[in-house]
């Protein structure tokens, strides 16, 4: 993932302050699922430490590992946009340790300051972009004839 990504890219001090208010200190052991693609999108974390894999199913194959997330990132983004259902699953692959955000409550102080709203939609809407990017070029070098041929 690109640094522009990572949430002190992304926002500014000001509006990473007031995110962070609305964090807990979470933990993961390897192995343990974070979300399953499908299910209720409730929640977002920022990795402090670890790795988390994100994977799509792929009927009648195993899990395809879209991309691997560490220090810094956001895990999810389904919480943001309506159904609020999770696109992709995830899965610790070391002990991790994080920051969980309630997205309701996320959500709530969006609505209440358009500016701290806008910002986190900016963010967001970059995360999605590049995992999009990140899924394609993932998805041709497991299924394409001839891989994903350096596209970009």
């Amino acid at each position: 993932m690109t640094s522009a990504t990572t949430m002190t890219a992304a926002l500014s001090a000001e509006h990473r302050d007031r995110l962070m208010r609305l964090a807990r200190e979470v933990s993961f052991d390897a192995g343990s699922r974070l979300f399953e693609e499908g299910r209720r999108a409730d929640r977002f974390w920022i990795v402090r430490t670890g790795t988390v894999a994100l994977d799509l199913h792929v009927p009648g194959r195993r899990s395809a590992v879209i991309e691997s997330l560490g220090q810094g990132e956001l895990i999810g983004w389904s919480w943001h946009f309506q159904p609020h259902l999770w696109h992709l699953g995830a899965e610790a692959m070391s002990p991790v340790r994080a920051w969980e955000f309630d997205a309701e409550a996320v959500r709530a102080l969006c609505a209440q300051d358009p500016e701290f709203g806008r910002a986190i939609a900016v963010w967001v809407g970059q995360v999605v972009a590049q995992r999009l990017h990140a899924s394609r070029i993932r998805l041709l070098d497991l299924y394409a004839p001839y891989g994903s041929g350096g596209l970009t």
